[in-house]
């Protein structure tokens, strides 16, 4: 009989099992051991998902809709708009954008309660049945087969042990009638019918456990649908979100006009500035130089020009954000900059620098390397021209305005401290980099020893800017920045460096008749200011004539150069245009009694 059980045992283990492992393993195929072993871990998943799903809920977890919607914290603060409303008046356009916010909010706060019990009934439900019920049941048969079979194998371990005992005591000369084989004999009886009894529960138990597992595995598809479930509940939920808030913003901006002013639009003129590549932004604003690099040297021209540690010394944020967004929206409104040069010149390095490639170009970028390492300044400079010669023609021209605005600033190095080193030192980084690429600390070793040619480069370009760049330059190319009072080119610039330092009265100045005593007065005071000595005059009025009196001021100052400054008057009763030519003075007797008669020096001779 013994023999029989180890048979039918041994076609159980061969038909049904591997045999890696004891108790169920035996009992198992190569797939249904494959199945066990994700039990545990599917437990585990659906136990956590379920635990921090459970936690995003904002409303009071199996309460009905309109519990659920007091509880969330949109409803709040739909109360507190609808509270705050009661104090506005409901015609303003704060009165009325605050009502339509408090009704949205009302209205995200009801979908949100929806999305939760639909997420409650659809999603979390299910995952606590598998967690807490379904599989912890499988769990549980699991191990009750093997606490089955372990007592199974130990009660046939003690049989064997019997049944051995037993033909040991025959062989030792005891009868089948002694009392020690008797009692032995039934020992092993009784153990036989225990191993029976103990084989039926073990084969009990095994069914429903391959039961289980087997709906496990048909199941299995359908759990996985819980989290795909899921995200499609959340879709459609900021589906309908997103719906609500696009009509209520739709209404807002036809109510208060807001639609031309929206965020959005902001930004998209914002993007056609700043971050965008140098064609793209001139080809859409049908420019010849770019916005910023035009709009920053017009307005450094006009006020910045003897600014101390211009470029070196940083703006402040919000005043150099709010420029950069005038610029880009509306740049007939940056008069309001011009006072604040270190801001104007932190918006040109931001473009600059915001570029996607170098102004200088990423393609000539080990050209300028080469070129700054010739030690010949001759040979340096021919080869900064055949650079030069080879960018496109977009970057040739922003670059040669630039390096001419560069060098007019360098000519004031002894009032702003700017010479050409200290420029490429902070404008350089910003016109020329390398293409990044991933490397080593040598290759970052290399990129610092380049930033250091870059400044050679940019250095040699300003104090080069004549000889690369022949020509004059027209500053105000666009003609938005008319209101500018500096010369706009620079042979201006050079035949008004020829005048004296002291302002030149012109006849364009010369005052209205007024009364005797009050040029007696003007007399006095022009004398004391005369006395003062004279300070150097601003750029304004030195390179900014006026243009009504210009053929006549530029013929007076070819023929008459004015002597140096002392006590003068200005000539009494004189009448004509503006842009005739001085009147000689009044005869003896015509003007009043107490009038003196000294005559200004440049009318004398």
């Amino acid at each position: 009989m013994m023999k029989r059980q180890l048979h039918r045992m041994r076609q159980l283990a061969q038909t049904g099992s591997l045999g890696r492992t004891p108790e169920t393993a035996e009992f198992l195929g190569e797939d249904l051991l494959q199945v066990e072993q994700r039990l545990e871990p599917a437990k585990r998943a659906a136990h956590n998902v379920h635990k921090r799903l459970q936690a995003c809920l904002q409303g009071q977890s199996g309460a009905d809709m309109d519990k659920r919607v007091k509880k969330l914290p949109l409803m709040a603060l739909s109360t507190t708009m609808a509270e705050s409303f009661k104090e506005l008046d409901p015609d303003s356009s704060m009165g009325k954008a605050l009502e339509m916010s408090c009704a949205i909010q009302n209205q995200l706060a009801r979908i949100l309660a929806e999305f939760e019990m639909t997420l409650e009934r659809d999603v979390l439900q299910p995952l606590s049945r598998l967690s807490e019920e379904e599989l912890p049941a499988i769990l549980k048969h699991k191990k009750s087969l093997q606490k089955l079979v372990s007592d199974w194998n130990t009660l046939k371990s003690r049989l064997s042990q019997a049944t051995k005992n037993s033909g040991s005591s025959q062989g030792l000369g005891g009868g089948p009638g002694s009392h020690s084989h008797t009692t032995m004999a039934n020992k092993v009886e009784s153990l036989k019918e225990e191993e029976e009894e103990l084989k039926r529960k073990v084969e009990q138990c095994r069914d429903e456990y391959l039961a289980d597992l087997y709906h496990f595995v048909t199941k299995e598809d359908s759990y996985a649908n819980y989290f795909i479930h899921l995200l499609e509940i959340q879709a459609d939920y900021h589906r309908r979100s997103l719906s609500s808030l696009d009509t209520a913003l739709a209404e807002l901006r036809e109510n208060h006009g807001q639609a031309d002013h929206s965020p959005s639009m902001a930004a998209t003129h914002f993007s056609r500035v700043y971050g965008v590549s140098l064609a793209t932004h001139l080809h859409e604003l049908g420019r010849e130089i770019a916005l910023p690099i035009e709009a920053c040297v017009m307005m450094l021209l006009s006020e910045g020009m003897k600014e101390e540690g211009l470029f070196r010394l940083a703006a402040g944020a919000s005043v150099l954000k709010r420029l950069k967004q005038t610029m880009a929206s509306d740049p007939h409104s940056l008069e309001e900059f011009c006072s604040d040069p270190h801001a104007v010149a932190g918006a040109l390095k931001s473009y600059l620098r915001e570029l996607p490639e170098p102004l200088m170009t990423f393609d000539l970028y080990d050209d300028w390397m080469r070129a700054a390492s010739l030690k010949e300044p001759g040979a340096r400079l021919q080869a900064l021209q055949e650079v030069c010669s080879r960018l496109p023609p977009e970057n040739l021209s922003n670059l040669k305005y630039l390096m001419k605005f560069l060098a007019r600033l360098a000519e004031e190095q002894e009032v702003n401290k700017m010479t050409p080193s200290n420029i490429a030192i902070v404008l350089g980084p910003n016109l020329l980099w390398p293409p990044e690429k991933e490397g080593d600390q040598a290759q970052l070793d290399a990129a610092s020893v380049s930033s250091i040619q870059v400044v050679g480069v940019v250095e040699a370009l300003i104090q080069s800017a004549d000889t690369l760049f022949p020509g004059d330059i027209n500053f105000n190319v666009s003609g938005l920045f008319s209101a500018v009072t500096l010369q706009d080119t620079v042979s201006d610039r050079l035949a008004s460096e020829e005048l004296p330092p002291t302002a030149v009265p012109t006849p364009a100045t010369t005052p209205a008749p007024v009364p005797a005593p009050a040029l007696a007065s003007a007399a006095t005071k022009e004398r004391t200011e005369s006395e003062v000595p004279p300070r150097p005059a601003s750029p304004k009025v030195t390179r900014s004539p006026p243009e009504t009196a210009a053929p006549v001021e530029d013929m007076a100052r070819r023929t008459k150069r004015p002597a140096p400054a002392r006590p003068t008057m200005p000539p009494p009763q004189v009448s004509g245009s503006r842009s005739s030519p001085p009147a000689p003075p009044l005869p003896p007797g015509s003007g009043s009694p107490g009038t003196p008669r000294a005559l200004p020096r440049r009318l004398v001779g």
